[in-house]
């Protein structure tokens, strides 16, 4: 019986089903508050992690569906703007880390943030330093790479770095 208990306990149904059924909504939550600051609220995200069977019998099967919604509905992701795919993509990814932070009670000091901005135009670009703006006290340090000259000048620190023929330099300023 002592076998029979801890099988349930570490199977499809026990600690990891409890784990997911946890996690997943704290995650959905913190995505959607970044986005919603992202996108004014138009866009959001649904987690789902069961989705019925194709034949409609036997027990739904273990997924995770990221489903993507505005003002038009929901909508494949595929079919997002790459401005629109890279805001849900950074809302998940600093979500997903402050969540898995939080869980190990770990701080989260510092944010990459490397390019994917020549997706956005230039109100997307403005919401994007927003947002970082906004969360930048979350962290200690935010690092952000880019090779637009627009973004450059709106962080106040800078390592700059060149490419010659003898090599790379860097300046900060």
């Amino acid at each position: 019986s002592i076998y029979t208990e801890l099988s349930t306990a570490f199977g499809r149904q026990g600690v990891q089903a409890m784990l997911i059924e946890t996690v997943v909504p704290r995650l959905e939550d913190e995505t959607n508050a970044l986005l919603g600051r992202m996108t004014d609220n138009r866009m959001n995200v649904k987690l789902e992690t069961q989705r019925e069977r194709a034949s409609g019998q036997g027990d739904p099967r273990e997924t995770l569906e990221i489903l993507v919604s505005d003002e038009l509905g929901p909508r494949s992701y595929e079919m997002y703007s790459g401005g629109e795919a890279f805001r849900v993509n950074l809302a998940l990814r600093i979500a997903l880390s402050r969540v898995l932070a939080q869980r190990i009670g770990a701080p989260l000091p510092t944010l990459f943030i490397d390019e994917g901005f020549g997706t956005q135009d230039a109100v997307g670009r403005e919401r994007i330093l927003d947002v970082i703006s906004a969360i930048g006290n979350d962290f200690e340090k935010v690092l952000v790479i880019t090779h637009l000259e627009d973004l450059k000048e709106a962080f106040p620190v800078r390592i700059e770095v060149q490419k010659d023929e003898s090599g790379s330099t860097f300046v900060i300023s």
